[in-house]
C-alpha cells in the first residue's frame, strides 16, 4: 500500500484529519509530511508532495519541526539487535537538494524577518530612553508658525539645568557667544545641561567635554536655524529663548577640564571651565 494518502498519517497530528479535508476520498497532503520528512515516498508521491507543499505553509512548519528526526532515527535503526538491517537505507533517502535549499532559505528570511522586527522594536526603545537627554532642545519649542509652548523635552531640560546647583557661565569676547554649563555628578559620569545664548544661524554645532587627561568626549550636537537662539534682539520669541542642550559625558565633574562649543568645520564659539 503507498504511504501517500491512505487513512493513517504520518505527520505530526497523528492518524486523522481535522477541518475541511476530513473525510476526503482522496489522499490527504498534509498527512504526508511525516513520511517524506523520513524519505520513505516514492518518485511519484515525493513530487506530488512537492507540489503541495510549495502552497502550503502548514505543511512546510511541520516539515522544518521535522528536519532533526530522520538522522536521529536513521541512527537508532543501525544500533546492535535492531532487527531491521534495511531501514537504516530506507531513512537516508533525502528530499530534493533544491526543495530542501527552496525550504531552508525561507524558513532562514522568515527568522531573519522576526529578528530585524525584534531589533527595530528594541532600537526605537532604546531611542526614547537614551536619545531624549541627546537632543538639543530650544526652551520655546515652537514649531514653524512661532509658537511659545514648551515641548516636553525642552521643558525637561529647562527644569533639569534650573535645578542644577553646579553652574559655569563664559562669553567669547571674539563671537560673542554666552554659555552656561550645569553639571551634576552620576555613577556612569555626568549628566550635563548647556544653556546657550547669542548664538546665530545657520550653523552646525557639538558640545564637547575635554577631559584633564586631554581626552576630548562628544556630549552632543545640534543644528541653529536661521534665527538663531538667545538673541537680545531677535525678532521673535524663539530667537530671543536660548537653548538647552541635554547630554551626558563619562567624565565625572572632577575629570573634566573645561568644556568647548565647537562648529562643525572647527570653529570655537565658547569654552567654559569645568
Amino acid at each position: 500500500m503507498s504511504v501517500y494518502g491512505g487513512s493513517q498519517g504520518f505527520g505530526t497530528g497523528g492518524t486523522g484529519m481535522s477541518g475541511p479535508m476530513m473525510g476526503s476520498p482522496g489522499p490527504n497532503e498534509h498527512e504526508t509530511v511525516g513520511a517524506y520528512a523520513l524519505g520513505l515516498l516514492d518518485d511519484a508521491e515525493a513530487t506530488a508532495f512537492e507540489a503541495h507543499l510549495a502552497s502550503c505553509e502548514w505543511c512546510a512548519q511541520q516539515l522544518d519541526e521535522l528536519a532533526g528526526m530522520e538522522p536521529m532515527l536513521a541512527a537508532l535503526a543501525d544500533l546492535p539487535g535492531s532487527g531491521t538491517p534495511g531501514i537504516g537505507d530506507s531513512l537516508s533517502a533525502k528530499p530534493s537538494p533544491r526543495l530542501v535549499n527552496n525550504l531552508v532559505d525561507e524558513v532562514a528570511e522568515r527568522r531573519a524577518q522576526k529578528r530585524r522586527k525584534s531589533f527595530y522594536m528594541i532600537a526605537a526603545a532604546a531611542a526614547l530612553i537614551i536619545g531624549g537627554p541627546l537632543v538639543a532642545v530650544a526652551a520655546n519649542g515652537g514649531d514653524a508658525g512661532g509658537g511659545t509652548e514648551a515641548t516636553p523635552l525642552a521643558s525637561s531640560a529647562k527644569t533639569t539645568f534650573e535645578a542644577m546647583n553646579d553652574k559655569v557661565t563664559a562669553t567669547d569676547p571674539s563671537t560673542d557667544v554666552s554659555a552656561t554649563i550645569g553639571t551634576q555628578k552620576k555613577d556612569w559620569g555626568s549628566e550635563v545641561v548647556l544653556e546657550l545664548k547669542n548664538v546665530k544661524g545657520p550653523i552646525k554645532c557639538s558640545l564637547i567635554a575635554v577631559g584633564k587627561n586631554g581626552e576630548r568626549e562628544t556630549i552632543s550636537s545640534w543644528s541653529v536655524p536661521d534665527w538663531g537662539y538667545g538673541l537680545p534682539d531677535g525678532k521673535t520669541d524663539k530667537a530671543k529663548n536660548p537653548l538647552y542642550i541635554g547630554g551626558g559625558a563619562a567624565f565625572t565633574p572632577n575629570e573634566t577640564d573645561h568644556y568647548e562649543v565647537m562648529t562643525f568645520d572647527g570653529k570655537k564659539l565658547v569654552q567654559v571651565d569645568a
